[in-house]
């Protein structure tokens, strides 16, 4: 057979050129590796909001684990993978979000698409527009009809609702937007679901730690946290200082997951080290719930910092501040700036984010002290100075 004359004889010719289309956009990724110190700078890019990934009790607990597990989970969660650690999680997850029932992942992002994947196969699914990655992946797994409704707006979900053609419906959303960081509406979502028969799915990434009375999460702060329609998806990468993910929900939801639930069924087990160090987060935050709050007035200063220096900002409902730059160059610029003034600053594009709508994306830690804000401030000067020139 003779190669049609259409085809480029090189397959990876068309990797490069769009590789070279993004650079000259300002869009090419690069990894960058860190030491342990963080090459000497201010954290203001991760997802550690409580500053336990690093604590002496987070890390005795794992090692402990690891001593006695062994480094890996050996299977799947229904094979091997299951292990007393696992069980206990989920026990102390369940009662700590007063949720009905809780089933482990080995990632947020897993558990997101197992929920929404899952819970909406067969279903319409409405998705707010400002939804994470992976609840963008889930929907598209889910096969089933998507509707993307504008940020935020509640009227626009409960009409898609009303107008659907489906006996079974699911809303999903972010509790606290991964970059713009503000709060999803959720009393008023969980209204109009159940006004509609619908299912309420929230991912609680940001929030769990951060909002509520010992760090429980938003749907336990708006009140939520017993309705047998609401279901959320936690991560143990971020406020708990670990890794791995895990579903809040009523019986029937942690059922179908462990029985219909692609990515736990196929997926092995988190390792028992990680299992250990996010067990004990959970009783740190119930036995310092004043964390929490240390990470709100963080977020709140960071805020007013950018704010009194011109900065286009959000007030923040967690953690997430974002600065908003414009052009990815610019956001660049600003995150190679506060790198030489000793911050580590997350730096978004798209498609992350919108066209013209690159920022730095800084996050606050419950153990950023007065020195730390002094430097964090002349890095926002800084930022704010080439702003002005450019």
């Amino acid at each position: 057979m003779t190669q049609s004359p259409d085809w480029h004889p090189d397959p990876l010719a068309r990797f490069r050129t769009a590789a070279a289309t993004r650079e000259a956009a300002g869009l090419k990724r690069t990894l960058r590796a860190r030491t342990p110190n963080d090459d000497g700078l201010i954290d203001l890019a991760s997802n550690d909001y409580l500053g336990l990934a690093r604590d002496e009790r987070l890390v005795e607990a794992a090692a402990a684990a690891t001593r006695t597990w062994g480094t890996g989970s050996t299977g799947s969660r229904l094979v091997t993978g299951s292990t007393s650690l696992h069980a206990a999680l989920e026990e102390r997850l369940r009662a700590f979000t007063e949720a009905s029932g809780a089933l482990v992942f080995s990632s947020g992002y897993l558990a997101n698409l197992a929920a929404v994947a899952t819970l909406g196969r067969d279903a319409l699914v409405v998705s707010d527009a400002g939804n994470h990655a992976s609840i963008v992946d889930a929907c598209r797994l889910s096969r089933s009809r998507v509707v993307v409704t504008p940020h935020g707006d509640v009227t626009a979900v409960e009409k898609t609702l009303a107008d659907r053609d489906t006996e079974h419906a699911v809303v999903v959303t972010d509790a606290v937007f991964s970059v713009d960081g503000d709060l999803a509406p959720l009393a008023e979502l969980h209204a109009a679901a159940v006004r509609q028969g619908a299912l309420l799915i929230v991912d609680e990434a940001h929030s769990l730690g951060v909002l509520g009375t010992r760090g429980q999460g938003a749907v336990h702060a708006a009140g939520l946290a017993a309705e047998p329609t609401v279901v959320r998806t936690v991560t143990l990468s971020k406020s708990l200082g670990s890794q791995g993910g895990a579903v809040l929900g009523a019986p029937e939801v942690i059922e179908t997951l462990i029985d219909t639930g692609r990515s736990f069924i196929f997926d092995t087990g988190l390792a028992p080290g990680s299992v250990a160090a996010a067990l004990a987060a959970v009783d740190i935050l119930h036995n310092q719930p004043e964390l929490p709050r240390y990470v709100l007035t963080r977020a709140k200063e960071l805020a007013s910092m950018a704010r009194e220096l011109g900065l286009e900002t959000n007030d923040p409902a967690g953690a997430v501040v974002p600065i908003v730059l414009g052009p990815p160059e610019t956001a660049l610029r600003a995150a190679v700036i506060c790198a030489e003034h000793g911050v580590r600053a997350g730096c978004f594009r798209p498609p992350s984010v919108p066209v013209g709508r690159s920022c730095l994306r800084l996050t606050a830690r419950a153990n950023l002290s007065s020195d730390d804000l002094a430097v964090i401030w002349g890095a926002l000067t800084a930022v704010a100075e080439m702003k002005v020139t450019m």
